[in-house]
């Protein structure tokens, strides 16, 4: 009779996206990835799930925040390894986009946390209300929330008369 000690069993078929996760999930580097957290917490209403802390117990090496159903995965800028944050880039060509309950509140809130508006709050031709914004580490965001349903002809109605075409 074996008396190798007993181990917690591992699944035989674990899923493959880890639970909570979603099919594209972001992941941001960040030049001051704790302040970061810090904003989006104040800002959107994120929850820290993970944070993993290098040697030097500040360069966060890996976080975690939910925001929404939405995890968004980030860590400090290392451009030793090639990690550029839009502060060494520059700025980002990407948006994220957060569709939200209330997108005015929302917005209002991510200016009063030190986000910059770079597109006001209005209602768009698509029948979104909808804003963009740059966070304070070079990040932008679009912020709306649905108020019409329009099919696809109404849509490129809507743009023809906006656009001249």
């Amino acid at each position: 009779m074996s008396t190798t000690p007993s181990a917690t069993p591992v699944s035989a078929s674990p899923s493959r996206i880890p639970e909570g996760f979603n099919t594209v999930t972001p992941h941001l580097v960040i030049r001051g990835c704790a302040a970061a957290i810090d904003f989006y917490k104040r800002a959107f209403g994120a929850v820290e799930l993970l944070r993993n802390l290098g040697p030097d117990g500040r360069a966060v090496l890996h976080a975690r925040l939910r925001i929404g159903d939405s995890i968004v995965m980030m860590h400090d800028e290392f451009p030793e390894t090639g990690a550029a944050s839009p502060a060494a880039l520059d700025g980002s060509p990407i948006t994220l986009h957060l569709y939200v309950d209330d997108a005015d509140r929302v917005f209002a809130q991510a200016v009063a946390a030190g986000a910059t508006v770079t597109s006001p709050m209005q209602s768009s031709f698509w029948g979104d209300r909808y804003g963009q914004i740059k966070d304070p580490f070079g990040h932008k965001w679009s912020i709306a929330h649905r108020i019409e349903a329009l099919s696809p002809e109404d849509m490129r109605r809507r743009a023809a008369d906006m656009f001249g075409g």
